[in-house]
């Protein structure tokens, strides 16, 4: 399996299309309150990295990536609830793969790092970053969106 830098950096720029790019959150996003020193006592050293200084677990590693009970992913930094199992789908991509958030849960943001165009996803509640969202990948999915979430940002609620 190709790692996810690679995979990155052989893909071509990406171009959003119109309907795509409506969804983009322009605005700064209100991050929340707590102090550096609150985040880390409420999180663990590796969710502290990737919600609150935007990392990426690595591959293969996260307990949701291959993960498919009924329920309700929510932020682990704030509890607030992001996907349902029911938009969850096998990407192969390594990581948690989502076709769509719950309405309002997710912020996105245009995130030139890397030498490409690419689509942050952050908690709409907490501002903890969450992964990027591709598009036009070609997934049988209802919006042709792979919304590829670091695990360690979630904690699953069963139904």
């Amino acid at each position: 399996m190709l790692s996810r830098r690679v995979f990155l950096l052989r893909r071509p720029l990406l171009s959003f299309s119109p309907r795509f790019a409506q969804r983009l959150h322009t605005t700064p996003l209100k991050m929340s309150n707590k102090s550096e020193s609150e985040w880390r006592a409420i999180l663990t050293p590796e969710q502290f990295r990737v919600l609150r200084q935007k990392g990426t677990e690595a591959p293969g590693t996260s307990a949701y990536n291959k993960h498919y009970e009924k329920g309700v992913y929510h932020c682990a930094g704030c509890d607030a609830p992001l996907y349902t199992s029911d938009t969850k789908f096998n990407s192969g991509c390594g990581w948690p793969a989502f076709f769509d958030a719950i309405p309002g849960a997710v912020v996105r943001h245009e995130d030139n790092t890397l030498g490409m165009k690419r689509i942050e996803i952050c908690c709409a509640k907490c501002g903890g970053h969450l992964g990027h969202v591709f598009q036009g990948e070609g997934f049988d999915t209802p919006t042709d969106e792979r919304h590829c979430v670091n695990g360690v940002s979630m904690r699953f609620h069963d139904k």
